[in-house]
């Protein structure tokens, strides 16, 4: 049966959910609305009554007559609702509106009021403080200068006020640069180096070569290039951009220039072609990082000197460069976990322990493995009780959790979600208990997922690791040979079981197929009469993921780590990923070089764990599922067209 038929089975045995009338109402309201229609937006207003989506429509009218700046209005709807989504979002609009002209004494009684502020409203609340004389707003912004590096339009006032009011010297702005340049965030670097002092000023031609002929400015930089800071900047900027496509190439340019570049250029721009060499695997990226040893590492750059090391067995740059991490980014399990086996390593095993000891117990990747170095299985917490018949009402009463229901009973997934997690703000293990309950109840399975998975104390993971559709997955992993744990723990993070999800680059259903892929796979199989409006019926999709999943398996070792990646990235990456040595499968994961894709690898080996043990009710372990992962080897494939 469909989700929609199913929710709405759900929606006419609780009345208190069931407004079919007004739906339709708010759905005109929604559509006036969108067509700038006044007059139709007023009547359905008048129309809409006490339905779940009322303050919906009120919010629609109130936007459009913001304008008007009546602050009257707007907080009796503030103070109505507050602590409301809708609240959270018209208060915010309202700001930019008032930041827009100066309403500068509003937005300091208004700012406070937030609860999750973005970025560009903070900064016309900072605006507001320092309009009004508040000094402190300017330790505020400075904090940060390093690291808001592509900043909304609201912002670049704030960060423009630090550097009239003298709080942001020459080395302040080229770091900031250097931050930029390192994220690819290169039409803001500019604007930070417009920022520099009179004389001092990179020509914009030239930086503009920097940026997009590296090796062209290199080549015809002014003799005398290195008699300036500004000069010497440039040239390790550049040095940066050619380490983005070949680190080889910069290594060689930054060995003919460094003996013209002062400590702060050089080592930055041998850091950066570290940085690209760990990306890309090559064995020389410790080397070249250890040429810029001085240079303060930003948290992608020092993870990835930990990575780098990883790979090549160096526990010692592994230990001391956790060691030098800023608290926050040490303080993140990866880090805890790989310091404690460097310790281990190095034979210190009571210090190593301390550490595992921090993150065992946590439901994710590492705490996973830091509870099989203890020498402990891998375990599920007790169940928590179920939700008592009051809990459960209070739940179906929150008045957020109404209006997400009328909005996933109205097909509108994006606004659902959005209300239902800001529902989820403030509730105990209890609460939450309750509403990842009502979502189950309902085939929400990802909210179920999702909600089950913040408990602090009390859990039920029977929520947080829901097998739907069991009497079509299970049977399609066993007709192929794999293990249905780890097919579950793939779609689990693949699409929460979503039958309709469809990715930004349009992957879709449960189990995320690609276009090309399905076709592929289909015409692999022998599949007849298939074409991808039958990808999202679940059987089908099933069918293509798991076969797609046998077949990459066979021409990747049988190794799931590796299946895993190439699920996510592609076969050919996955290969090309592995070491001119055999790799733990906890390292392999760990210096994949996509963000998405390590995080995935991670996620999806640890689901399989707890899949395995609810399906085969005994202990299973992650240090087992992830074995070792061979080397890189010239091999053939057997399916040379594998997408």
């Amino acid at each position: 049966m469909k989700f929609p038929a199913l929710l709405l089975a759900f929606v006419v045995s609780l009345p208190l959910f069931a407004q079919e009338g007004g739906d339709s109402t708010y759905l005109a309201a929604r559509d006036a609305f969108r067509a700038g229609d006044r007059a139709r937006l007023d009547r359905a207003a008048g129309q809409i009554g006490k339905h779940e989506l009322a303050p919906y429509v009120e919010n629609y009218q109130l936007r459009m007559t913001m304008d008007q700046g009546d602050s009257t209005v707007l907080r009796g709807f503030f103070e109505r609702y507050e602590r409301s989504y809708v609240v959270e979002k018209l208060r915010a609009d309202w700001i930019r509106w008032l930041g827009k002209r100066g309403g500068w004494s509003e937005i300091v009684v208004e700012y406070p009021k937030l609860v999750a502020p973005e970025p560009d409203v903070t900064c016309w609340f900072q605006q507001a403080r320092m309009a009004s004389g508040d000094k402190a707003a300017f330790n505020d912004v400075q904090q940060v200068w390093l690291t808001m590096l592509e900043p909304p339009e609201a912002c670049r006032a704030v960060l423009d006020a630090l550097i009239r009011d003298n709080r942001v010297t020459i080395d302040d702005i080229w770091a900031r640069a250097h931050r930029q340049f390192e994220a690819n965030r290169t039409g803001p670097a500019k604007l930070t180096l417009a920022a520099l002092p009179a004389g001092q000023t990179a020509d914009a031609k030239a930086l503009d070569m920097v940026i997009g002929s590296p090796m062209g400015y290199l080549a015809r930089q002014p003799v005398a290039w290195s008699a300036s800071q500004t000069g010497r900047e440039l040239a390790a900027l550049a040095i940066q951009r050619v380490a983005t496509n070949d680190p080889r190439v910069a290594a060689t340019e930054l060995g003919k220039l460094q003996g013209r570049m002062q400590d702060p250029e050089r080592q930055w721009a041998w850091s950066q072609i570290g940085l690209q060499a760990a990306k890309r695997h090559y064995g020389e990226a410790l080397a070249w990082y250890a040429q810029g040893s001085e240079t303060p590492l930003s948290d992608e750059g020092a993870a990835w000197k930990v990575r780098a090391a990883l790979r090549a067995h160096d526990w010692s740059v592994v230990l001391a460069t956790i060691s030098e991490m800023p608290a926050a980014l040490a303080g993140q399990p990866e880090w805890i976990y790989w310091l404690g086996r460097a310790y281990k390593a190095g034979g210190l095993t009571s210090e190593a322990d301390a550490l595992f000891e921090k993150i065992a117990g946590q439901a994710n990747f590492y705490g996973n493995l830091a509870d099989e170095e203890l020498g402990r299985k891998i375990l599920t917490p007790p169940k928590a009780k179920a939700p008592t018949a009051d809990e459960q009402k209070a739940t179906r009463d929150n008045p957020a959790i109404r209006r997400a229901m009328a909005f996933f009973r109205l097909e509108m997934r994006t606004e659902a979600v959005r209300e239902w997690n800001w529902s989820l703000r403030g509730m105990d293990d209890r609460e939450l208990l309750a509403a990842a309950d009502l979502a189950r109840r309902n085939q929400i399975w990802d909210r179920a997922i999702n909600t089950a998975d913040r408990t602090k104390s009390e859990h039920d993971f029977t929520l947080r690791f829901l097998a739907p559709y069991g009497d079509q997955v299970r049977p399609a992993a066993r007709d192929q040979a794999l293990d249905d744990a780890w097919v579950y723990g793939l779609m689990r993070q693949e699409s929460r079981f979503i039958t309709s999800a469809k990715s930004n680059v349009g992957a879709s259903g449960l189990m995320q197929l690609m276009p090309a892929t399905a076709k592929w796979v289909a015409r692999k199989i022998g599949l007849r009469n298939y074409d991808h409006g039958r990808v999202n019926d679940t059987a089908t999709n099933v069918l293509l993921g798991t076969s797609y999943m046998r077949l990459v398996m066979e021409n990747l070792d049988n190794h799931p780590v590796l299946t895993s990646a190439a699920y996510n990235a592609g076969p050919g990456r996955a290969k090309r990923w592995r070491a001119d040595r055999p790799l733990e499968g906890a390292v392999y994961a760990e210096t994949i070089p996509f963000n998405e894709t390590r995080d995935y690898v991670k996620k999806v080996m640890s689901n399989s764990v707890y899949y395995s043990m609810q399906f085969t009710g005994r202990p299973d372990s992650l240090k087992a599922r992830l074995g070792v992962v061979g080397a890189r080897a010239e091999d053939v494939p057997k399916d040379a067209d594998l997408p």
